[in-house]
């Protein structure tokens, strides 16, 4: 009699968990597969830290093949699920399709950038949900550093050095806070003239920052990037974005090159190609994870509308930490399915939250107890080395480094502007000339040269 076969679509964390831990259930009893545009997990948490210079990308990139010894991966992404027929469509990364059968399938396929029907954001913002994007930034920051400090003319250097960010959660909290800090280390070395300083925004209509946190830590955090200088703009976002600019809210106009957009995330669009209810883009589910109709068919994560038993009538966040969670009562529940254990229902205990501001400052209130400052970065740093399912040795090392030694601000141009769009399904993978599905720039209308081209630099509009 052969094995059942079960398909996870995506190893974010819910995915990878769950292909963990059914790995560990299942024993050689289950065939296992795991479909993913990469061969690694991403811990997304310390993107932040990648961009700004204190992480190798390598240490947030947990290998799939040499930590799911049991799991079979298949590189690529879904393209369309047939219930009825228990098949998943999908394209590999080098173009050719194909499909995978199951017996039990779970999707677990995250989210991706949320946008906002404002003129110019599309065209002009990135986010910030992959390491794509974070290398981008990192380079794109670093040139506009070098390049202010070799302008003559202040108005320009003043736009390359001013940032923007919008959305104060805790993506957005962490790029404003430790993007002030990199820009300040790299003008160190690269000073620039007519005594200027980089200049970071951060926006967002909420009323203060870290609206998810305690009142107190909101504060704390608030206090914290004020004080290195970060003008934080409550109640305040974009109106319109342009290649000098963006056009805020409140009427000002900004001169800036850089707009990074944290504003949230929304579900994977895949979920609406399943003509199953919907709650705001995600797959309605019954406690226990399971679509209902379909008691082969599990699903996970952000991209999943899972009941909040503790909230009758409200459904659990799109937070990593729910995510992480529901991968493992997942597992169990597909175990069960095929005989191996008992189900569960998912209840949630929340653990708290964590905030790394850089260096010594951070806030946190791990299981309520409010942090600021040494304490709670010794916190915050803990809970991420446990949280990493991989590469604790290395991230640590990587920490001691940075506190001890300079970081190391280079441009690596590996990542251009046009292959890192917001508006990204994929946001884990960077577009590339000749890619499957996409029309390079030398095929594509020609494009206009930006500005810094025509006199001789090489900056990426």
């Amino acid at each position: 009699m052969s094995r059942p076969r079960i398909l996870i679509v995506g190893a974010g964390f819910a995915g990878y968990r769950t292909a963990r831990t059914l790995s560990r259930l299942t024993r050689h009893r289950a065939d296992i597969t795991l479909l993913n545009p990469t061969d690694y997990f991403l811990y997304l948490p310390l993107l932040p830290q990648v961009a700004m210079g204190v992480l190798d990308p390598r240490r947030v990139a947990v290998s799939l093949p040499g930590t799911l010894r049991r799991v079979r991966l298949v590189l690529g992404e879904a393209d369309g699920i047939d219930l009825d027929a228990r098949t998943v469509r999908y394209t590999d990364p080098e173009g050719r399709e194909g499909t995978l059968g199951y017996d039990r399938l779970v999707l677990a396929v995250g989210s991706v950038n949320k946008l906002l029907p404002i003129p110019g954001v599309a065209e002009h913002a990135h986010g910030f949900r992959g390491l794509p994007e974070a290398l981008y930034l990192r380079d794109h920051v670093t040139r506009q550093i070098e390049l202010a400090a070799a302008a003559d003319d202040p108005g320009r250097c003043s736009s390359r050095c001013t940032f923007v960010v919008v959305g104060a959660g805790y993506t957005g909290t962490e790029v404003a806070a430790q993007g002030q800090q990199f820009t300040d280390e790299l003008v160190r070395t690269q000073p620039l003239r007519h005594g200027m300083r980089p200049r970071w925004l951060l926006l967002d209509v909420a009323p203060r920052v870290l609206p998810e946190l305690d009142e107190r830590l909101s504060r704390s955090a608030e206090r914290v990037l004020r004080r290195r200088g970060v003008d934080v703009r409550m109640g305040t976002s974009v109106k319109e974005a342009t290649h000098d600019g963006v056009l805020l809210t409140d009427g000002e106009f900004v001169d800036t090159r850089t707009l990074v957009w944290c504003v949230g995330v929304r579900p994977d669009p895949l979920m609406e190609s399943l003509g199953r209810p919907l709650e705001r883009g995600r797959l309605l589910v019954d406690p226990y994870l399971q679509v209902p109709g379909h008691a082969d068919v599990f699903a996970c994560g952000d991209g999943a509308a899972v009941p909040d038993l503790d909230k009758p009538g409200t459904y659990t966040p799109m937070t990593a930490q729910h995510a992480w969670r529901q991968g493992r009562v997942c597992a169990r529940n597909v175990a069960a399915s095929l005989g191996i254990g008992s189900r569960r229902a998912y209840r949630h205990r929340d653990l708290g939250f964590v905030v790394d501001l850089g260096g010594t400052q951070a806030a946190a209130d791990p299981l309520g107890i409010p942090l600021s400052g040494l304490p709670a970065a010794a916190v915050t740093r803990g809970y991420h080395l446990a949280a990493m399912p991989g590469n604790r040795v290395r991230v640590a090392a990587d920490w001691l480094l940075d506190a001890v030694l300079p970081r190391q601000a280079v441009q690596l141009g590996l990542v251009r502007s046009w292959s890192v769009p917001l508006e990204s399904a994929s946001p884990e993978l960077a577009r590339v000339p000749g890619a499957p599905g996409t029309t390079p720039p030398s095929a594509a209308a020609p494009l206009p040269t930006p500005p810094d081209e025509r006199h001789g630099t090489q900056e990426d509009s």
